[in-house]
């Protein structure tokens, strides 16, 4: 008698209440079910399941084996499914969740370049700037940024970002740049909608914190949109950095108060907590963690 098979069926007899359910899982007949829990009974010296006419029962020593047996199970069947797929490549459909922006302006790219090395795997990029239930969407990986509520996923940190101030060059000759934080109240600033708050702008330097009050013409519930108003001269924004640097390289904006910032936001890479990842999944998350580590290594060299 094959020992995996005797323990797939003593599990999921256990987990069905019966061999003609164990059977019925396992698509074997509930003859041979049973031939295999008494090999398995045999093989082990004891008994592990009381029988009755109506259900099943476990001995001690079958309560001290189903302890272990089903985490035994699946660690075999993992170890199994990494060599399949060290054999033949990754393969498959990964589902991933993203902010719009984010997952437009980089994640985007990040995906493209991870594909290029596993042209067997599909991508299905879902971007939503609301919080998608991940079971419910079938969602492998999600990429959230900030403050994380749902304490029943799994997160790694696998990034940061910071909000930065930037403007045209055109609205700063034509309204002077600000030399402190309490300026921006003379400015005409573009809010971001989607930043939770009252109006104020909260702003970091080496020493400390401050908020600010901001007012002005525009409000919007986009960052690109923000990011879009800045460059044709009509304010201050505060923008995330991966959405302005490049933007500041080429002169179209540059930054206003350069030792001031906002808040440094984590980026975690979140999902379902389950008995095994599979492989494309977590060769995906490696693979970020080391792409935007890259990214933030370059954002402090450029600091």
């Amino acid at each position: 008698m094959d020992l995996v098979d005797g323990m797939r069926v003593f599990v999921a007899a256990v987990e069905t209440g019966s061999f003609s359910g164990a059977a019925a899982r396992l698509g074997i007949s509930p003859k041979l079910a049973s031939k295999y829990m008494a090999a398995l009974e045999a093989r082990m010296g004891t008994q592990l399941l009381y029988r009755t006419t109506r259900r099943l029962g476990l001995s001690p020593a079958g309560e001290r084996l189903m302890a272990q047996a089903p985490a035994w199970l699946d660690q075999l069947e993992e170890m199994a499914a990494d060599m399949r797929e060290a054999q033949r490549g990754l393969s498959g459909t990964i589902r991933v969740s993203a902010a719009v922006t984010h997952g437009e302006l980089l994640l985007a790219q990040l995906l493209r370049r991870f594909r290029s090395a596993h042209p067997d795997l599909v991508i299905d990029l879902r971007l939503s700037d609301h919080f998608v239930d991940l079971a419910a969407g079938g969602i492998d990986l999600a990429v959230r940024i900030g403050q994380l509520d749902d304490s029943s996923l799994v997160a790694r940190r696998i990034g940061s970002m910071s909000l930065l101030l930037v403007a045209s060059p055109g609205y700063l000759e034509a309204r002077g740049h600000p030399a402190a934080p309490e300026d921006l109240g003379h400015h005409d600033c573009i809010r971001d909608t989607n930043m939770r708050g009252d109006g104020t702008w909260a702003l970091t330097n080496a020493t400390a914190e401050q908020r600010v009050r901001v007012t002005g013409h525009f409000l919007v519930n986009s960052a690109r949109s923000a990011r879009d108003l800045a460059m044709m001269d009509e304010g201050i924004a505060l923008c995330p950095d991966y959405l302005v640097q490049d933007d500041i390289r080429r002169g179209r904006l540059e930054r206003v108060l350069p030792h001031f910032s906002g808040p440094q936001r984590d980026i975690h890479a979140v999902y379902l907590r389950q008995h095994r990842i599979p492989r494309r999944t977590r060769t995906l998350l490696d693979f970020l963690v080391q792409a935007l580590g890259s990214i933030e290594a370059e954002k402090r060299r450029e600091t």
